[in-house]
């Protein structure tokens, strides 16, 4: 893997080397990729809630093949994917993706167990379905053997039968909206006031996108993946357009084997 920007100045070929990340083909460690997505250190009143987006998508804008986005993936962009899960506090998803894409329980990895105590993490983040309906099978492990209780993310005019059967199986029922729908900006605020200041969102791209409208997106980790798709897959971001295009500023992009892991942040 190599850092493509930002470019650091350099004087001879060894610093090059190392602003660069290492010698093209080395693989960069754990600790190096989380020290290249460290989210923002906590300001004078504390840490402020950070929204991190991370989705991939194709040359041709493609962010599913065949309703999933594995497929477009790589092993550099899975441990990245791994990393900024572990960097996380909570993990934000939206219930058609749990459907489709076989969510299962973060886990702990002992790699980042230290580091994560430090900083006052559970030893796992929590994963924090978005969902009006509720309609998800409350058997499955995600509900039922999490290392961290799952969360679920409703409107305050939720069924009450599918919220005591998400209770029932070991989730906690967090309200964040009117109706049954869910308001961004509450669920941020909600899951910030449970200590979950560092969020992760993988999409999919219904929930990425009224995240967008709704302006709570501070960065997006995009993998563009050097694939041709064609057809009529969904793009990363779906839903109605916002009123002006949201401007963010490039944080720095990586490259490995064709693959570009970008980083943007609101500008």
């Amino acid at each position: 893997m190599r850092r493509l920007f930002p470019v650091t100045d350099v004087t001879d070929a060894t610093d090059a080397t190392a602003a660069a990340g290492g010698a093209d083909g080395r693989e960069w460690s754990l600790a190096e990729l989380a020290a290249a997505y460290a989210y923002p250190g906590p300001g004078p009143e504390g840490r402020e809630p950070w929204l991190r987006g991370n989705m991939v998508s194709t040359l041709d804008g493609a962010a599913q093949h065949e309703g999933r986005s594995q497929p477009l993936s790589c092993p550099a962009d899975m441990r990245i994917f791994g990393v900024l899960r572990a960097l996380a506090d909570v993990v934000v998803v939206g219930a058609e993706t749990v459907r489709q894409e076989g969510y299962r329980p973060a886990r702990a990895r002992a790699e980042f167990a230290a580091a994560r105590e430090a900083a006052g993490q559970a030893p796992a983040p929590a994963i924090a379905v978005v969902t009006a309906s509720l309609d998800l099978d409350f058997s499955l492990p995600l509900f039922t053997s999490p290392v961290v209780p799952t969360l679920v993310l409703t409107g305050a005019g939720a069924d009450p039968e599918r919220t005591a059967a998400a209770e029932e199986a070991g989730a906690r029922v967090v309200l964040a909206g009117e109706g049954t729908g869910v308001d961004p900006e509450r669920a941020v605020r909600a899951l910030a006031g449970l200590g979950h200041t560092r969020l992760l969102t993988e999409g999919g791209p219904r929930l990425l996108g009224r995240l967008i409208a709704a302006g709570v997106l501070d960065e997006l980790c995009l993998t563009v993946s050097p694939m041709l798709t064609a057809g009529d897959a969904q793009r990363i971001a779906g839903g109605p357009p916002v009123t002006l295009p949201r401007r963010y500023a490039l944080s720095s992009v990586l490259e490995e084997d064709g693959f570009l892991f970008t980083r943007y942040r609101r500008a």
